[in-house]
């Protein structure tokens, strides 16, 4: 599998592991033959502006049988299971759609996993590049479908849409002061916190979208907006999977989870998993100063006609 996916397109690094077990470190070996728990997994980086996460699940499902449990081709194991793991909450609905998109093309159904990555291990390095050290070596699948072009498939596009950030930039420094008052430049460039309960759109739950203030670009729908009572606007979910981004924040002395918008790495806010469960119990606890709304009636005179699908 690895062989595979390090020849597609837009793939930057691959690597094999162990994941989702409830061992440390564990050996090949251990996997094998003990009740470690773990996965045999690839690690994928991959550049989102070539390749998007549900044509990467569109390869995926190309080369495995997403029926059988605990088993691919001739092997046969609790590590052989197939799963995708993520480390985004925001990929697990593109993941679950790619799911349901196959399985209309199977009687059975589909046991692929949808998980948290809970933990990762790389494997030795003797299973790193297997094929490229052992050509002839074995594999049940065909590698050479990575450089073929996927099918078109009407029912991935109905089910999740692409996002683009390219078409979003930010503005220089001496732009952005004149742009933003000082208290948005200050929360979007020196990771500001503004006041709770001090901004209109804690309250504000009219159809529409929330844009970056500084670039412009789509961050979060009102479709995902809640009253979370933390004083800040709250939202279960980004408006679509590589809108904004994740860092450790330690700067009260716990760990935290920041978030940015992608493009203009606007500060935000930060995510907590403390959100509602039938939502996905996320909650994106955002600073409405680094945000602009956009009513969804004023959506296409904006130039956000293409992303009304996004709001119920």
């Amino acid at each position: 599998m690895e062989g595979y996916f390090k020849r597609i397109n837009g793939v930057l690094s691959t690597q094999t592991g162990y994941a989702n077990g409830h061992t440390e470190n564990p050996s090949y070996e251990q996997v094998c033959q003990q009740d470690t728990g773990h996965a045999e997994t690839i690690k994928v980086e991959y550049d989102a502006n070539i390749i998007s996460l549900t044509d990467l699940l569109r390869h995926f499902f190309r080369v495995i049988d997403p029926t059988t449990l605990n088993r691919q081709a001739h092997d046969v194991g609790t590590q052989y299971r197939s799963g995708v793991y993520y480390t985004n909450c925001v990929d697990r609905d593109i993941i679950q759609a790619a799911i349901k998109a196959e399985q209309g093309r199977y009687q059975a159904p589909i046991v692929v996993e949808n998980l948290p990555l809970e933990q990762y291990f790389p494997a030795e390095e003797y299973h790193q590049d297997y094929l490229d050290k052992n050509p002839g070596g074995y594999c049940h699948i065909d590698i050479s479908k990575a450089t073929d072009p996927l099918p078109e498939l009407s029912e991935y596009k109905q089910i999740t849409k692409q996002y683009n950030p390219k078409q979003f930039h930010k503005p220089d420094t001496d732009t952005l002061r004149q742009q933003l008052d000082q208290e948005a430049f200050e929360i979007t460039q020196n990771a500001g916190t503004e006041r709770p309960f001090s901004h209109e759109y804690d309250k504000l739950f009219a159809p529409g979208i929330y844009v970056d203030i500084v670039s412009g670009e789509p961050l979060f729908s009102s479709s995902d907006k809640f009253n979370s009572g933390c004083g800040w606007p709250a939202f279960s979910q980004p408006i679509q999977a590589g809108a904004v981004t994740e860092h450790r924040d330690l700067s009260l002395g716990r760990e935290r989870t920041e978030i940015r918008s992608q493009q203009a790495d606007s500060h935000l806010g930060h995510v907590f998993n403390d959100g509602p469960e039938d939502r996905g119990g996320m909650r994106y606890c955002i600073n409405g100063t680094s945000l602009k709304f956009i009513p969804y009636e004023e959506m296409d005179a904006a130039g956000y006609g293409a992303y009304k699908d996004w709001v119920k």
